[in-house]
């Protein structure tokens, strides 16, 4: 059964080993900010700098492994309809939003409904690092300069995860109006039992 994630918010999941999650870009042209810890050992968590480093690449897809701060697999890639995502810009926040966009009001932020989600489950706002930004469209030219894009995701395209470990595992439909385009849109997402996993919830 679909879960849909309206606009500029965010949840956290666990996920067993062998589970796979699904996120879907509904209506087009919408980002989903993925962070992920083990739930065993909450101190590992996703790195990007690691995945960079063993995909030998920034623009993951399927077959993509990402990996941990400990050099551990924790999400494969096995599904990817849009083949263009981000795994270089940390999550919208409202300090980003202060400096960059010069906004000294409130506005929602990933790093916020990250921090709110998976703070339920004892993990800081500090711990919360650069995230894979699934649908997120950044050009980097020659030079190394960076230059957000709307996404290339169309409606209903959609990448699935599968879990290498047991996980905690935050998402969010992005809060930031560039990011998606100039609107900011709904997610949703899907988590499929692998059969092992769901015995392991039985027994």
């Amino acid at each position: 059964m679909k879960n849909i994630l309206s606009a500029q918010s965010g949840t956290a999941v666990e996920l067993r080993k062998g589970d796979r999650l699904e996120i879907i870009d509904m209506e087009g042209g919408q980002v989903s900010d993925v962070f992920c810890v083990r739930k065993e050992d909450r101190t590992e968590r996703l790195s990007a700098g690691r995945s960079i480093d063993y995909n030998d690449g920034i623009f993951l897809g399927v077959g993509s492994v990402i990996y941990s701060n400990r050099s551990n697999p924790l999400l494969t890639i096995l599904a990817d309809s849009c083949g263009r995502h981000d795994f270089l810009l940390p999550p919208c926040s409202l300090r980003m939003f202060n400096l960059v966009a010069g906004n000294s009001e409130h506005h929602p932020s990933c790093h916020e409904n990250l921090s709110l989600s998976l703070g339920r489950y004892g993990i800081s706002a500090d711990e919360i690092s650069t995230c894979f930004n699934v649908f997120m469209n950044v050009e980097v030219d020659g030079k190394g300069a960076l230059k957000i894009r709307p996404p290339l995701s169309r409606s209903g395209d959609s990448v699935v995860f599968r879990a290498e470990e047991d996980l905690i595992v935050g998402m969010t439909a992005c809060s930031h109006e560039e990011t998606n385009g100039g609107t900011c849109k709904p997610i949703a997402y899907q988590i499929i039992e692998s059969y092992a996993a769901a015995g392991r919830r039985l027994t």
